[in-house]
Formats: C-alpha cells, structure tokens, sequence
C-alpha cells in the first residue's frame, strides 16, 4: 500500500521501520517542526524525521497540520491509507476521511483503558500489571475510534516508563505491520470501544514528582517508576531538591517514626518511612549534580537517622 506516515518521537520510530521493511510505500513522512533542544538551543529532528531521510523519505512538517495548504499538500501524497503514531497534532475530519483506508493509531494501551496523552506513565502509576498496544481506525474523538488489532504487554514489578515505552514501541511496530496486510486484505472486523471502560491518561506536569511521604510505600514506588523520565520523583533534603532514581520497597516499618523520616541507613542504601512500609532509596541526584548511587551520595551528604525529608 502507498502509506503516508506520520510521527515524531522515539516510540514511532519503529513502527516507521516496519512499515518499511514490510514493503510497502511510504510516500511521505509527516512530523513535527524541528525544536531548540538543550542549553545550547541547538535546533534537532526530530527521531522520525531522522529515520525518514535515512531511507530518502520526503518529509512534510507543517505548523498546523489543520491548514488549509497542509491539507492540499496530503492529498498530493495520493495515499491509501495513514498511521499515525504519537505524532502530536489533532486530525482534522477532512484528514480522517481523505485516504481510501482511513487512518489508524498506534496507540500505547489496551483501549478503551488509558485513552489520552500519558497511557504509558499512568498504565506504571496506578500499578497495572498488564497492558498493550491497540490499533485504532482514527475518528474525530480523542482516541475513540474503533479498534482494530490488540496485543498485550506484561509490566515487569520493576519497570519504569522508560523500559515499558521500549517494549511498548517494539510492539507496536510489530502490531502494526499485521494490521495493514489485514487491512488491505479485509480481514479485520473493527470494534467498538465500550466507553464505560474508558479512563483518560491525563498529561504529566511537574507539581505530580512532588514526593508526599503521607502515600504508601507501595504507590510511591509506581510513582517514582512511572514519572522517570519526566518529571521525576523529587524531595527536599536540607532545603534542596532530591530526585528519586531507584528505590525498592520494604514491609516494615518502624515504631513511632513519622512519614518522611530515615530509620536505617546502610552503607548504599537508606530508608524512609512512608505512610505504610519503608522505601529503600539506591539511587538519587541531588540539585545541580549528576545522578549517583546512595552509596556515592553518602559519601558527601550524610544522612543519619532522624533526618527528615520533604521539608524545606
């Protein structure tokens, strides 16, 4: 099939490339305007971008992808079908409806759970053990459509967003690459998605890595792995910021110590109460420094017994 593909991150990296190495024709890839990254606001492509020109792709990015003149340039790509996967922008109806097969998503959870911008972190956050990809006949809600083809992904106890987006996109790509034989070959029987089920994966922001030792050591510990990359778990120790890198729980508990207080400290590791059970902590970065074990950590900061955190 003639396929305009259209992505921006890592995660549609993949599926990009199998798309690809299934034989099929890309004739455009459609992306974000490339951004000022870094301190030096050097501008950078973006991955999909990359992965285009490096197989002689035309790439199209418009600003506003809902324009008039970027409609018209889609309709010159003359494709049968569009996949999309985290491209960031909404389609218009008249996108929707412009290829013979419509356009399908790659979305990032087992729809209708997790529907939104964030499927990932919150799939960790709220301790999920199993999740997945679906794709998705494209309709004009957010991420309501019919629902094509699933497939499911185990949450390992210790996974953070970081190693699930991996597995996630590696999924994907695969998933994706089925769909289209069966698209083409009219084998699938599309799905309604039961809006009931629906829960909405709402956007990160920064005040949600604000560690409360109030929680459980249980949800802080899905927090901390779902917010790793952004924002991250933080708190203040000695009136400066700490982020949370790795950290395991522990089931005990000690007698009469208020949340957010340390009650042991070993020689790479350190313990905080929480409102129930213990975290170890293994690995943090304090402000302005580089990420390092506890046991590094200690070595300038010497956490005792009794100090507290999350007060400034």
């Amino acid at each position: 099939m003639k396929i305009v593909f259209m992505g921006t991150p890592d995660f549609a990296v993949g599926a990009l490339n199998a798309v690809i190495e299934a034989g099929h024709e890309v004739t455009a890839v459609v992306t974000q305007p490339d951004k000022p990254k870094g301190r030096g606001k050097e501008v950078q492509m973006t991955p999909v971008k990359e992965c285009a020109l490096k197989h002689d792709i035309p790439v199209f990015q418009p600003v506003k992808i809902k324009e008039p003149e970027a409609v018209e340039t889609l309709r010159t790509y003359q494709a049968d079908i569009f996949v999309v996967a985290a491209f960031g922008q909404i389609l218009s109806e008249e996108i929707l409806s412009m290829p013979k097969y419509g356009c399908v998503n790659i979305h990032a959870s087992l729809l209708p759970k997790y529907r939104g911008a964030g499927p990932i972190q919150w799939a960790i956050i709220n301790g999920e053990k199993i999740t997945g990809v679906t794709i998705m006949q494209m309709d004009k809600g957010l991420d309501t459509g019919d629902m094509l083809l699933k497939t499911e992904v185990e949450i390992a106890p210790d996974e953070t967003a970081d190693t699930l987006h991996d597995k996630l996109a590696a999924a994907g790509a695969g998933l994706i690459a089925e769909a289209l034989v069966k698209i083409e070959a009219g084998e699938v029987t599309p799905v309604r998605q039961n809006d009931e089920e629906s829960c909405y994966a709402k956007m990160l922001n920064k005040s949600m890595g604000k560690i409360d030792w109030q929680m459980e050591a249980e949800k802080l510990d899905c927090l901390i792995r779902g917010l790793i990359s952004w924002p991250g778990a933080s708190t203040v120790y000695r009136g400066k910021t700490l982020k949370i890198w790795q950290e395991e729980v522990v089931s005990e508990a000690a007698e009469n110590a208020a949340p957010g207080t340390v009650v042991r400290v070993d020689k790479d590791a350190f313990y905080v109460q929480t409102g129930k059970g213990l975290l170890k902590i293994l690995a943090v970065q304090p402000e302005g420094k580089k990420r390092m074990a506890v046991r590094d950590f200690l070595l300038g900061y010497p956490v005792k017994p009794g100090d507290k955190f999350g007060e400034s």
